[in-house]
């Protein structure tokens, strides 16, 4: 177990330095030091195999759908057609196989740091990514996301930064210059969205974030979700130079989500997203 874990068969996190989760694990599957970080896969006892990365819980078979879907479908519906993306992390296959479910998808490239994460992934998380590395529409690309993005010359209608917190490997990743880089590699009517963390915990990450999106994205739109995984309410963002998922009603949600044959959706439909956008007054205050 990492450190800080309560027992043999009990893994912990602590959200901040007062307050945290903790989670029972039947086995340990795997675990092992990475170039870059701590990895580890259990078969945990409430989200079936969970992976998790320096102690930090990453995502679960039972409950990877909170955060994939979105983070993929809030920016990839509110698009009017979305062909070609990017994600920058994702090493579990999570959010690529969210952007394969749209049939005007051509090409989804992966770039992940960490070449251990996806063949952990491709032995422990196919509840996760469903196959979605064996997808022809998908390139795989193992290296710098940073360095990738910098160097590229493609154009993308989304690009999902499906990244860990800040700190080891993705602190480049969290930086103004980053988001230009990829500002300058997204078609005019994309979007680029990311998570930014907990309102509840962490309210000076959630301000600075959003500030350095909007010092580079013309509009930038926060939106909530409910991830149980990392505690409860968490924070996305869609940063785009037009696009506004506001724009769209319940309705008009459902009805793309229908036209566009987007099936096996087990959190987002027209309601769901439209709940998304609204914050509470508490965050509306933290985010002033």
């Amino acid at each position: 177990m990492a450190d800080g874990d309560l027992a043999p068969g009990v893994m912990t996190e602590y959200v901040t330095d007062d307050w945290g989760m903790f989670i029972r694990s039947r086995a340990l599957l795997e675990r092992f030091r990475s170039p870059y970080q701590e990895v580890e896969v259990h078969d945990s006892v409430p989200f079936g195999k969970l992976f998790r990365l320096d102690g930090h819980f990453m995502t679960s078979e039972k409950d990877e759908f909170y955060y994939h879907e979105n983070l993929v479908h809030v920016p990839g519906l509110a698009h009017p057609g979305p062909e070609r993306a990017l994600v920058i992390g994702g090493g579990d296959g999570g959010s690529t196989e969210e952007l394969l479910k749209y049939p005007s998808m051509r090409s989804v490239i992966l770039a992940e740091i960490d070449a251990t994460v996806v063949d952990i992934s491709r032995r422990h998380l196919s509840a996760v990514h469903r196959g979605a590395f064996d997808d022809p529409r998908v390139t795989l690309h193992i290296g710098d996301g940073f360095r990738f993005v910098a160097d590229d010359t493609g154009a993308y209608d989304l690009i999902v930064l499906d990244l860990t917190d800040p700190g080891g490997p993705s602190t480049a990743l969290y930086t103004p210059e980053f988001y230009a880089a990829c500002a300058k590699r997204l078609t005019s009517s994309g979007a680029l969205s990311m998570h930014v963390g907990s309102p509840v915990s962490h309210g000076a990450r959630l301000r600075s974030a959003l500030d350095d999106l909007r010092r580079v994205f013309a509009r930038v739109t926060p939106y909530l979700a409910s991830i149980p995984l990392y505690g409860g309410m968490w924070m996305m963002a869609c940063a785009a130079p037009n696009l506004d998922p506001r724009a769209h009603s319940a309705m008009a949600i459902d009805l793309r989500i229908a036209q566009r044959r987007i099936g096996a959706l087990q959190y987002v439909n027209g309601e769901t997203y439209r709940a998304a956008l609204a914050l509470p007054n508490f965050v509306r205050a933290l985010l002033a």
